[in-house]
This record gives C-alpha cells, sequence and structure tokens, in this order.
C-alpha cells in the first residue's frame, strides 16, 4: 500500500447486550460523512484528532478526549475529518429501550457533553464488550451510561439506596449464587427482584462493597481454583464454572491470582 494513501480501519459488530444495536471503531484519515440519519441514537467518543459535524443544519465540533458525542435518531447529521492525521472513534448505537425518542429534542441543543464521569464510563463499557463473555458486566455498565445520559437530557437525579439496601442485596447475591454456572442477564435480575438496574447495583455494592459482576466473576474464580488442584484441564474447567472460553478464564483468573489456570495448576502438590 502506499505510504501516502490515506490509512481506514474499522471493525463492527453486534453484542448480545440489550439495547446496543451495534458497536463501531474507526480511525479515519480522509473522510465525510455525507448528511444521514439513524434510526438509533448515536453515542460517540473520541480517542485521538478531531471531528466537524453538523446536527440539524447547525455545525459542532469535538476533540479527542473532550467530551462525549450524543446524536439522535433521525436527526440529519454529518461529519468530517479536520487535520491531516484525521480521528479515532468509538461508537455505540443504542436503541429507544436505553433512551426514548422524545429525549431527542434535549440532545439537538447539546450534542456534545463535556462530562469526564460519562466518558470514563463509556470507556469502560467498550472494554467489557470487546471481550465475549463479559455481557453481564457491559450490561451493568450500559445501565449507568443510560442513567448519566438522563441525567443530561431530563434532569433525572439517581436514586440513593434506602433502607431496602441490604434486602435486595441479600436477594440478589442469594439468586447470583444459585446460577453461578448459567449466569444471568441484570434485566433478569432487575425482573426477578422486582428493582431498577442501577439501583440494584448500588444496593450490593453499598451492602458487600463490589458490584455483582464482580462478585459473580469471584465466585466463578473459586470454583475454578478447586478444580484446578483437583487436576481438571484449563479448557474443561473454563466451561464448567461458567466462562465463555478459556481465553475468558486466563485473563480473570490472571487478575485475580496473579498467574494463568495452568501455572497456577502446577504449584499444586
Amino acid at each position: 500500500m502506499s505510504a501516502d494513501r490515506p490509512r481506514t480501519s474499522v471493525n463492527a459488530w453486534r453484542p448480545p447486550v440489550p439495547g446496543i444495536a451495534e458497536v463501531f471503531h474507526a480511525h479515519f484519515t480522509d473522510h465525510t460523512y455525507p448528511a444521514h440519519t439513524h434510526d438509533t441514537w448515536d453515542l460517540m467518543i473520541l480517542d485521538d484528532g478531531s471531528v466537524d459535524f453538523a446536527l440539524d443544519r447547525r455545525r459542532h465540533g469535538a476533540t479527542g478526549n473532550a467530551g462525549v458525542l450524543l446524536l439522535p435518531p433521525g436527526v440529519p447529521h454529518d461529519g468530517r475529518t479536520v487535520t491531516a492525521s484525521g480521528f479515532r472513534k468509538r461508537n455505540l448505537y443504542l436503541d429507544d429501550s436505553v433512551l426514548p425518542r422524545h429525549l431527542a429534542g434535549h440532545a439537538v441543543d447539546t450534542p456534545v457533553l463535556t462530562d469526564g464521569f460519562l466518558r470514563c464510563r463509556i470507556d469502560q463499557l467498550h472494554t467489557a464488550l470487546a471481550h465475549a463473555g463479559d455481557e453481564f458486566e457491559a450490561e451493568s455498565r450500559l445501565s449507568f451510561i443510560r442513567e448519566r445520559l438522563h441525567f443530561h437530557l431530563a434532569a433525572l437525579q439517581p436514586r440513593a439506596p434506602g433502607r431496602e439496601a441490604n434486602r435486595l442485596a441479600t436477594e440478589l447475591r442469594e439468586l447470583l449464587d444459585s446460577r453461578i454456572h448459567p449466569g444471568l442477564s441484570l434485566q433478569e435480575a432487575a425482573a426477578t427482584l422486582h428493582a431498577h438496574p442501577t439501583h440494584l447495583i448500588r444496593c450490593f455494592k453499598q451492602t458487600y462493597g463490589l458490584p455483582p459482576h464482580t462478585y459473580l466473576t469471584g465466585k466463578r474464580i473459586d470454583r475454578a481454583r478447586r478444580l484446578l488442584l483437583d487436576g481438571h484441564r484449563p479448557a474443561k474447567v473454563a466451561t464448567a464454572v461458567g466462562f465463555h472460553d478459556q481465553a475468558h478464564l486466563n485473563r480473570h483468573f490472571t487478575r485475580h491470582v496473579g498467574t494463568t489456570p495452568a501455572r497456577y495448576q502446577r504449584t499444586r502438590i
């Protein structure tokens, strides 16, 4: 490929996470989007470079690491590179279950949100989405992003855990303990316990000091350690305790224990 040819890289997929229609990562050095609309919300963060865009015929600009872009469904917009180095971006296309369409007008007025906390949560969600098997974590992180976006668009304040926090946390812990291998979705847990997803997570973290997805991963790691010391192969252990595959087990096991499952198993006497 010629050295002066514009470089473009695109990676897109549909994750098994309710509310996310598509994940789109791209690096453009010389690209102009024509005016178009989406059926979904477009939630974007820039990792590098700058972008200039028009939304509903009003021009805006954004620079990497400086904010969050939220483009509403059904509203025409375009986009173009600003500098020779182009820009790197990560998009989430979200359906109406995350944000209702009646909030679109607020997003047209302020499509660039200066919110470092929100940007950090979106970055964490993209990291979770990149790994098969971390859907429970991704769903949890999306729930908090949804809440934060509602705060910006509709000034809705999150509900703080009340007297029911310990009860809900205990019920969720019992539910997780009964579903260590198959796992469960955040939506399923919230429906079973008749609680809003983010409220349920807050109650659990307030009571036990960690979010539900982290608790579930820890329980799976404990089971994996026992099976590994019993002589079972890491690939079999991974699926036996609820991880997506051996790579999924390796990543979490190394983070928790400080070594890979195979090396851990070789230490047994």
